[in-house]
């Protein structure tokens, strides 16, 4: 035993001279440029010439696959034992190695930041969501530049980069068609972008955008589109075109899908093959993940199946109605997962096997966070802030269009129940970074001739800030100290190389924290300590005075030895509180260390381009205009006025319009009379139709908004509309009024369009993009109020 000790010992300290070798080395990107070896005379007589050598990868670096998976819990996808059919991640796992102690940060942008940084989000300056900043460095979402993306440093080091999917990770006072651009994903190391931003996505209608250029998707569903088809096309085509024109360079390929975030859409016969799979419910299917899990080896044979938490119902207590809708939307979860593992695996197989397929490097991380829980109780069919401002979504109203769910006309999201059963075995959910429900995450790696097919299992400690130290090892890339005259923050993460050749490798992360809406814990050494705060996941919107409360030191705190107790089922608080109180000590280092101070803060006083300004102008041939520069107008007094030229009788098209099928407004034209409509929730679609036709020429054309009660904005994620009355006008003569009682905001998803509707439709009686045939001069909008 003592041999064997002293063995492990030499081979810890010698990992450790690696990585310190590794990091410490001064690197300074970009590169010096060669001196000139030629010879310069007074003619090309009596010269010779040189050429700058071009930066190149290090011989035999390889390719980089990244893939992100979105709101996949752990035990979700079947190869961790869930129920969703995901025969392509079981082959690439039968291909490498699964990590079974792989976390995340519990939500969205936070676990990209580190992902893609190898730092930990706060330093980074992701310590929440890109849709709340607070002005502080650890939460303001301004990328620091002393935490240089991985991209940036491979694209430096003589790779080519490329992202496809959901980025969110760009102020949202910055995605404007004027930029700036330095944050965006082809100013921070990625030379390719196709994709979308913001933290949902409609599959079927998204809002995407090429390189900085806003773009209309190639189809429409009728025609068979959909987004995770759609990402995988176009980065099969730029993998071609990158092989035809650099053939020897190694490529960073980035994929994050929108899937399986919020809508689930998916094909219908998708859904079809998972018809009956979940009627036994989410408490019996637990039960199913979790002997599933043992039996796979993804959990230790003695892990414990813990309690489900208070305030989510039993199955056997709902009434046939629950039962039936539940089980439908669970069903189209799980379609929608393997409908995305099959889009995967098919770029994954293209690209593995085209010429130099053989050297790549895959890591593919199963979620960014566990199981969502964000659909409420009962799940919902279009939005959860929709719900918060006052849409009807109760079991009764769902089951009137169960049979169209995951189709384009909704925004669909399962009972939060299912949320926690997809995290099987562990407490709790999304949001939840205090316990791993929230955190843990399946990781499956592949490289051929390093890590031996054998599909056996990791059990180090690791966290996605590790991707990127274990991509500069692989690739052979120091970790560079300054990045363009930047000094860098050192790595947070700690290479997983090591733990290819050796599933038993010694661990190397020992220390990391989480926290996610004061949801907080420290893992150090085995052990974890814990504080959730006092609100409940699914009820996040009508809680938030609970997460915003200021009375952190109240939060009950939990103590668990993780080595020993794989899914934190026993509490060792009250009879070790020497180690409780050391870890949260620890605790308290890393937040002051890592900036994670004043924790929850206000999302208030952001940056903005629409600031105090009152009146706002735009020429005719605007267009695709995010919420960060249009003011918020749900349920506020406002005015908007166009000068429009009308040819000829049976003029058409969408004048002005924001938002899409889910919500927004619509100002257009069919067939020569002028038409007003407001769409709340998708629910209910209310109109005013002019009493006069346009006529021909010149026309001054204008909207009204009256509010009765006074605007409530606050940060524009939770805008909340009052009633109030529209009136229409031609050329100053009213030509129409009604009553509109119910607003939403769904500005984060569509933009503010002129001269046509983008992406998704407001009205049901054009589809998009439902262009202008006449002129549109100029849209001028006043605020009222």
């Amino acid at each position: 035993m003592k041999i064997k000790k002293r063995s492990i010992e030499i081979a810890i300290i010698v990992v450790n001279l690696g990585l310190a070798a590794m990091t410490s080395a001064e690197e300074t990107l970009p590169k010096p440029q060669g001196e000139f070896q030629g010879t310069i005379g007074r003619s090309t007589l009596d010269s010779k010439p040189d050429w700058p050598k071009a930066v190149s990868a290090p011989q035999g670096a390889p390719n980089v696959i990244l893939v992100l998976l979105d709101d996949v819990g752990f035990g979700a996808a079947s190869v961790f034992g869930g129920e969703a059919r995901t025969p392509n991640l079981e082959k690439l796992a039968k291909a490498g190695a699964r990590y079974n102690r792989f976390h995340t940060t519990a939500i969205c942008s936070p676990t990209r930041a580190a992902l893609l940084t190898g730092r930990n989000q706060h330093q980074v300056g992701f310590g929440n969501l890109q849709d709340i900043p607070a002005g502080y460095p650890g939460y303001n979402t301004i990328w620091k530049k002393e935490t240089t993306c991985v991209a940036e440093v491979l694209r430096q080091n003589g790779y080519s980069t490329a992202a496809f999917g959901k980025w969110h990770n760009t102020p949202l006072w910055e995605i404007t068609p004027a930029g700036p651009f330095e944050r965006w994903p082809t100013g921070l190391g990625f030379e390719y972008f196709y994709g979308f931003f913001g933290g949902a996505a409609n599959q079927w209608e998204p809002t995407l955008y090429r390189n900085t250029t806003r773009i209309d998707a190639p189809a429409k569903p009728a025609q068979g589109y959909h987004l995770t088809t759609d990402l995988v096309n176009d980065a099969i085509r730029w993998t071609h075109q990158h092989q035809a024109a650099q053939p020897g360079r190694p490529y960073f390929l980035y994929f994050a899908t929108g899937a399986v975030h919020t809508p689930h859409h998916v094909p219908k016969e998708w859904i079809e093959r998972n018809k009956g799979r979940f009627d036994q419910g989410w408490d019996k299917l637990r039960d199913e993940i979790f002997a599933r899990q043992k039996q796979l080896g993804v959990i230790p044979s003695d892990a414990e199946l813990t309690p489900r938490p208070d305030g989510l119902p039993a199955w056997d207590s709902l009434n046939a109605d629950q039962k039936r809708l539940y089980a439908h939307q669970m069903e189209i979860y799980s379609a929608f997962l393997e409908h995305t593992d099959h889009e995967v695996g098919r770029l994954l197989d293209t690209l593995r096997n085209s010429p130099g397929g053989e050297n790549t490097l895959v890591l593919y991380v199963v979620g960014d966070n566990g199981g969502s829980a964000e659909g409420g109780l009962d799940g919902h069919s279009v939005h959860e802030r929709s719900i918060r401002a006052g849409a009807s979504e109760d079991v009764a109203s769902q089951l009137q269009h169960i049979d169209d769910l995951g189709g384009p006309d909704y925004f669909n999201h399962f009972a939060a129940a299912w949320g926690w059963a997809t995290t099987t075995p562990f407490q709790w959910m999304k949001q939840v970074a205090s316990h791993f429900g929230g955190t843990r995450n399946p990781l499956i790696v592949v490289w051929p001739g390093h890590i031996e097919a054998s599909d056996q299992i990791r059990k180090q400690f690791s966290h996605v800030n590790d991707i990127a130290p274990t991509i500069y090892e692989a690739a052979r890339v120091s970790p560079p100290t300054v990045v363009n005259g930047v000094a860098q923050v050192p790595l947070e993460g700690k290479s997983l190389v090591p733990t290819f050749a050796d599933p038993n490798a010694p661990e190397q992360h020992h220390v990391q924290y989480f926290e996610i809406f004061g949801n907080r814990a420290i893992y150090k050494d085995g052990w974890v300590a814990a504080a959730k705060r006092n609100y409940e996941p699914w009820h996040l919107f009508r809680q938030l005075e609970r997460v915003l409360a200021p009375n952190f030191d109240q939060d009950r705190w939990e103590l668990y030895h993780v080595d020993k107790d794989y899914s934190e089922a026993r509490d060792l608080a009250k009879t070790n509180p020497e180690k409780l109180q050391e870890l949260k000590d620890e605790f308290e280092k890393e937040a002051k260390r890592n900036g994670l101070y004043p924790l929850v803060p206000t999302p208030l006083g952001a940056p903005s381009t629409v600031g105090n300004n009152r009146t706002f102008t735009y020429a005719g041939d605007v267009g695709s205009l995010p919420g960060s520069v249009v003011p918020e107008l749900t349920g506020r007094s406002h005015r908007i006025e166009a000068d429009i030229v009308v040819s000829a009788t049976g003029t058409s098209g969408v004048i002005f319009a924001e938002g899409g099928r889910f919500s927004g407004f619509s100002l257009y034209a069919k067939n020569g009379t002028l038409i007003y409509e407001n769409n709340a929730f998708g629910q209910s679609h209310q109109k005013i139709v002019a009493k006069k036709a346009l006529s021909d020429g010149s026309v001054k054309i204008a909207y009204e908004f009256k509010s009765e009660v006074p605007p409530r904005l606050g940060p524009r994620l939770f805008a909340v509309a009052g009633p109030g009355t529209g009136n229409l006008f031609i050329d100053g003569e009213l030509v129409g009024q009604a009553k509109f009682e119910r607003f939403a905001s769904m500005r984060f998803n569509e933009t503010f369009d002129i001269g046509r509707d983008r992406a998704s439709p407001v009205s049901t009686e054009y589809e998009s993009p439902f262009a202008f045939n006449g002129e549109i001069k100029e849209v001028r909008l006043t605020l009222l109020d």
